[in-house]
C-alpha cells in the first residue's frame, strides 16, 4: 500500500508540472451540468481503474526493465497527462457534424502494456461500431455521435472527453467499454440525432440538387433564345435585310423579316415559340435588344480585326467620305496591314461628319483610331485618301495634320482616282472626245425611254441570239468602267442605227426629230471615235481592275502603271493605226455607215508637162479616203494617245521618292532587289536599326538562295519575301519590319468605295431613320460576312450577358 501511495505521489506531481508548462490551462470537468447516469458511471470506471491499473503495471515494471524503456514509458505517461488537462479535442479528429467518423487505418497502432500484455486498437472495431473515431495523436478512441449529437446540458462521457477512450483492455467486455456505452440512453439518443441528420442532409442535398438543375437548365434555355436572336440579326446583317417593320404588333400582317424570321423557328423550336408566346415581357424582340445584340457581334468582328492589326504592329489607313440617302456626310475608314502571309484590308467603321474642314475631319479620324485602341502615333505608316484639298492639302489638309500627329504615315494619293483623273482630263482637252462622249450619253437617254427600249429589246431579239443587253449610263466618278458601255454600242451599232432609223420614219413629232439628229452623227468619224476609245479605255480598265486589288502593294502598282504607258507608246505607230481603221471599216459596213467621202472634181493635170514623165507630185493630191485616214491619226488618234501618256507621267511621277524605291529594292523582280544603298534610305525612314539591317541583309541573301537551291519556290513580290521571311521574323527583325511596311502601305481607296456600296444597301430610303451606331454595326457585320459566320455565339451570350445587367433573364 505504501508502494501504491508513492508511485500516486509521483504522478500527481507529474501532473501539476506539466499543468505549470501550459500558456492557458483548462478545466477540463467544465460544462457539466448534470450527473451521470449509471452506465456512464460503470464507463468511467471501467476506464479509469484501467488507466490506473496500466499506470501502476507500468510503473511497477519500470524497476524491472533498463533504464532506457523506463524512460520512454515515462514520457509517454507525461505526453498523455499534458492531453488530457487540456480540453481541446485532437486535431485529427471530426471538427463539426457536417464532417464524417476519422476512421485512420493503420498497419500497426500503438500498444500499451495493459495487464499481462501490451494491447492496442484494432481497426476491425470500426465495423463493429460505425460510430467510432480513433485519433492518432492520443491513441484514443471517441464517439462521434455523442461529440456532435449529444442532447444539451448532458453529461459527458469518456468516449466525448478530451482525452477519449483507451482502455483496449475493457474494449470489447460485455458489461464495460464500447458495448455499454452503446446501450447508454444517451448514445442512443444522440445515434438517432445523427441519424435525423443524415437524412435532413441529403434531402437537402437532393432539393439543391434540383433547383440546381432546373435551374442550370433555364439557363441553357435562355442562352439558347439568345442565340437565336442573335443569329438571326447576323444572317440580316450579313445579308443587307432590313430587320424592323412598320408596324410589329401581334395583329400585323407584316412584322418586319426580324419577326417573320423568329416565328418561322418556332414553328420547330419549342423553345422560342414558349418564349414568344410568354405572357412575359422578356421576348427580347425590341429595338434596343436588337440593337444591343448587334453591338455586342460587331464589337466581336472589330476585336478580332484589332488584334491582327496590333499583331502586326505597322498599319495603315484608308479613308474617304460619301452623302447617304439622307444626306448626310458618312466617313467610311479601312484599315490596312499584313497578318498571316497576306495583305487584309478591313472596314472598321462608319462615322458621321459634322464638320467637313481639316480639323473637323483630322479630328474624326484620331477619334476612332484611339477609340479602338491602335497606337497611330508610333505605327501608323501610311493613308490614303482622294485627291480633295481639304484632304490632300500639303501644309493644312489632313494628310499633313494626321503627320503632325503620325510621323511615319505615308500620304497616297489613291491610284485609282489619278487613273480616273488622267482619262477625265484627257477627254477635257480634246474636244472630239467630249463631243462624243455628250453623244453617247443622249444616246443612253434616248433608248431608255419606255416606247423606244421596248422597240429596242424586241430588234436585238430579232438581230442577236442570247439575252438583250442595256445601253449603260455613263458614270461621272468611274470613267475607267466606261470601257463596258463603249463595249456594248459596238457590238449593238447596228441595232441601234436600225431602231433610230425605224423611229425616224415614224413621224412622231419630237422622237423622230431627235432620232433623225442621233442616226445623222452616227457617221464615220463616230465610229474612229469608238473603236480608239474602246481600245484605250479597255487598257486602262485592266490597270483600274488590278488597282482595286487588296492585296496589290506600291512597287506592283508602279509596275502596272509604267506597262500601260509602255502599251500606250506601241500603240502610237502607223502600223497600229491601220489595223485599228481596217476595224473600223468593218464595224462601219457592218452598219451600212458610208466609208468613201463624196467625190470631188480631179484637177487636170498641166497641158506644159504633155509628153513628159512625172516623177514626183505636182499639185494632185491624194485620194479623199486616205487624207480622211491620216486627218484621224494625227487630228485625233495621235492627239489622245499624247493627252493620256502626259498625264500618267504628271500624276504618277511623284512615286519617284525613297520610299517608292525603297519598296522597290525589297521586290524580288525589280533590279535593285536588296540594294543595301537604297534600303538603308528606307530604313531611316522609318527609325530602324541600319547597323543590324546590314547584318540582316547579308545573311539573307545566303539563306535565300539555300532554300532556292534546295527546292523552295522564289518569291515574286514583297508579299511573298514577307511570307518567306515569317518564319524567321526574330532573326531578321528590321528586314521584316521593313517588308510588313512596304505592303501596309495602301495603293487606292477602293476598299472604301466598295464599302459605299454597301451603305446604300443598309440605308436604305425606308430605313433612312437608323442611327448612326446601328449603321456603323451593321456595316462591319455586312462587309466583314466572313468573319462574322465564324462568331463563336457562347462567347456572345457571354459578352452580352457582362455588357448588359440587370436582365429579366439570366444567362449566366
Amino acid at each position: 500500500m505504501k508502494r501504491k501511495s508513492d508511485i500516486s505521489h509521483f504522478f500527481q506531481k507529474k501532473k501539476e508540472a506539466c499543468a505549470e508548462s501550459q500558456v492557458q490551462p483548462e478545466n477540463s470537468s467544465e460544462g457539466r451540468a448534470t450527473e451521470p447516469t449509471h452506465n456512464e458511471r460503470q464507463e468511467r470506471e471501467d476506464s479509469s481503474a484501467g488507466e490506473s491499473g496500466a499506470e501502476s503495471e507500468e510503473t511497477l515494471e519500470q524497476g524491472e526493465t533498463d533504464e532506457h524503456h523506463g524512460s520512454e514509458a515515462e514520457c509517454e505517461d507525461q505526453r498523455k497527462e499534458l492531453f488530457v488537462s487540456t480540453n481541446t479535442a485532437p486535431s485529427d479528429i471530426s471538427k463539426c457534424r457536417d464532417d464524417s467518423p476519422v476512421q485512420p487505418m493503420l498497419k500497426i497502432y500503438p500498444r500499451t502494456k495493459m495487464g499481462d500484455r501490451r494491447r492496442s486498437f484494432k481497426a476491425a472495431w470500426y465495423n463493429i461500431h460505425p460510430w467510432l473515431e480513433y485519433s492518432k495523436h492520443s491513441d484514443s478512441a471517441y464517439c462521434f455521435a455523442c461529440r456532435h449529437f449529444s442532447p444539451p446540458k448532458s453529461s459527458e462521457t469518456v468516449f466525448d472527453s478530451v482525452a477519449g477512450f483507451r482502455n483496449w483492455k475493457k474494449a470489447t467486455y460485455k458489461e464495460g467499454g464500447f458495448a455499454i456505452h452503446a446501450r447508454s440512453e444517451r448514445h442512443k439518443q444522440a445515434m438517432i440525432a445523427w441519424r435525423d441528420y443524415q437524412k435532413a442532409v441529403k434531402n437537402d442535398a437532393t432539393l439543391l440538387n434540383a433547383l440546381n438543375k432546373e435551374h442550370n437548365k433555364q439557363i441553357t434555355e435562355n442562352r439558347d433564345y439568345i442565340k437565336t436572336i442573335a443569329e438571326v440579326l447576323l444572317l440580316t446583317a450579313t445579308q443587307n435585310i432590313a430587320q424592323r417593320g412598320h408596324n410589329e404588333s401581334a395583329d400585323s400582317d407584316n412584322k418586319g423579316n426580324f419577326m417573320a424570321i423568329l416565328e418561322t423557328i418556332a414553328k420547330h423550336d419549342k423553345t422560342v415559340k414558349k418564349r414568344l408566346t410568354s405572357i412575359h415581357n422578356a421576348k427580347y424582340t425590341s429595338k434596343v435588344i436588337q440593337n444591343e445584340v448587334l453591338s455586342c457581334l460587331a464589337d466581336m468582328v472589330r476585336t478580332k480585326i484589332i488584334e491582327e492589326v496590333k499583331d502586326s504592329e505597322v498599319f495603315s489607313i484608308m479613308v474617304d467620305e460619301t452623302k447617304d440617302v439622307k444626306k448626310k456626310e458618312q466617313i467610311s475608314l479601312v484599315v490596312r496591314y499584313y497578318f498571316s502571309g497576306a495583305v487584309h484590308e478591313s472596314f472598321l467603321h462608319f462615322e458621321s461628319a459634322d464638320r467637313l474642314d481639316a480639323a473637323g475631319l483630322t479630328d474624326k479620324i484620331i477619334h476612332i483610331l484611339q477609340s479602338h485602341g491602335l497606337e497611330y502615333r508610333d505605327n501608323l505608316v501610311g493613308q490614303a485618301y482622294d485627291g480633295a484639298s481639304v484632304m490632300s492639302g500639303k501644309y493644312t489638309g489632313v494628310q499633313a495634320r494626321i503627320k503632325e500627329q503620325a510621323k511615319h504615315a505615308f500620304y497616297v494619293h489613291c491610284s485609282a482616282h489619278c487613273l480616273n483623273l488622267v482619262l477625265v482630263d484627257t477627254v477635257k482637252t480634246v474636244p472630239e472626245a467630249d463631243q462624243f462622249f455628250s453623244l453617247l450619253e443622249r444616246l443612253y437617254v434616248f433608248t431608255s425611254g419606255s416606247y423606244v427600249h421596248q422597240k429596242w429589246l424586241s430588234v436585238q431579239k430579232e438581230m442577236y441570239e442570247g439575252a438583250p443587253r442595256e445601253l449603260q449610263r455613263l458614270s461621272d466618278t468611274r470613267w475607267a468602267c466606261r470601257y463596258m458601255s463603249l463595249r456594248n454600242i459596238i457590238d449593238r451599232l447596228p441595232a441601234i442605227k436600225r431602231v433610230l432609223q425605224e423611229i425616224a420614219h415614224e413621224h412622231h413629232g419630237d422622237r423622230s426629230v431627235e432620232a433623225r439628229g442621233l442616226l445623222a452623227q452616227i457617221d464615220l468619224q463616230f465610229i474612229v471615235y469608238l473603236v480608239t476609245f474602246c481600245k484605250v479605255f479597255g487598257e486602262t480598265k485592266l490597270l483600274s481592275d488590278m488597282l482595286q486589288s487588296p492585296s496589290l502593294d506600291l512597287s506592283k502598282a508602279v509596275d502596272l502603271v509604267e506597262a500601260l504607258i509602255q502599251t500606250l507608246n506601241d500603240y502610237r505607230n502607223e502600223s497600229f493605226f491601220d489595223s485599228l481603221w481596217n476595224e473600223v471599216l468593218t464595224t462601219a459596213e457592218q452598219c451600212d455607215t458610208a466609208v468613201q467621202p463624196t467625190a470631188k472634181r480631179q484637177k487636170k493635170l498641166s497641158s506644159k508637162l504633155g509628153g513628159h514623165c512625172v516623177l514626183s507630185t505636182v499639185g494632185q493630191k491624194r485620194s479623199d479616203s486616205e487624207l480622211e485616214k491620216e486627218s484621224f491619226r494625227t487630228g485625233f488618234f495621235y492627239p489622245v494617245l499624247d493627252h493620256i501618256l502626259t498625264e500618267l507621267n504628271r500624276r504618277f511621277s511623284s512615286r519617284n521618292c525613297d520610299l517608292m524605291n525603297g519598296i522597290q529594292a525589297l521586290n524580288p523582280k525589280s533590279d535593285g532587289f536588296l540594294k543595301e544603298d537604297t534600303l538603308f534610305s528606307f530604313a531611316k525612314m522609318y527609325e530602324s536599326n541600319i547597323e543590324d539591317l546590314g547584318h540582316e541583309l547579308h545573311q539573307f541573301r545566303r539563306i535565300l538562295e539555300r532554300k532556292i537551291q534546295t527546292g523552295t519556290p522564289r518569291p515574286f513580290s514583297v508579299v511573298e519575301l514577307a511570307s518567306f521571311m515569317e518564319p524567321y521574323k526574330e532573326v531578321f527583325f528590321e528586314l521584316y519590319k521593313l517588308c510588313k511596311v512596304a505592303v501596309s502601305i495602301p495603293v487606292t481607296t477602293a476598299s472604301c468605295e466598295r464599302s459605299f456600296s454597301t451603305l446604300k444597301l443598309v440605308k436604305t430610303y425606308l430605313r433612312s431613320t437608323m442611327t448612326d451606331e446601328r449603321l456603323s454595326n451593321l456595316g462591319v457585320l455586312s462587309i466583314e460576312s466572313r468573319r462574322a459566320k465564324t462568331l463563336n455565339l457562347e462567347e456572345f451570350v457571354d459578352l452580352f450577358a457582362r455588357n448588359h445587367k440587370n436582365r429579366r433573364i439570366q444567362l449566366m
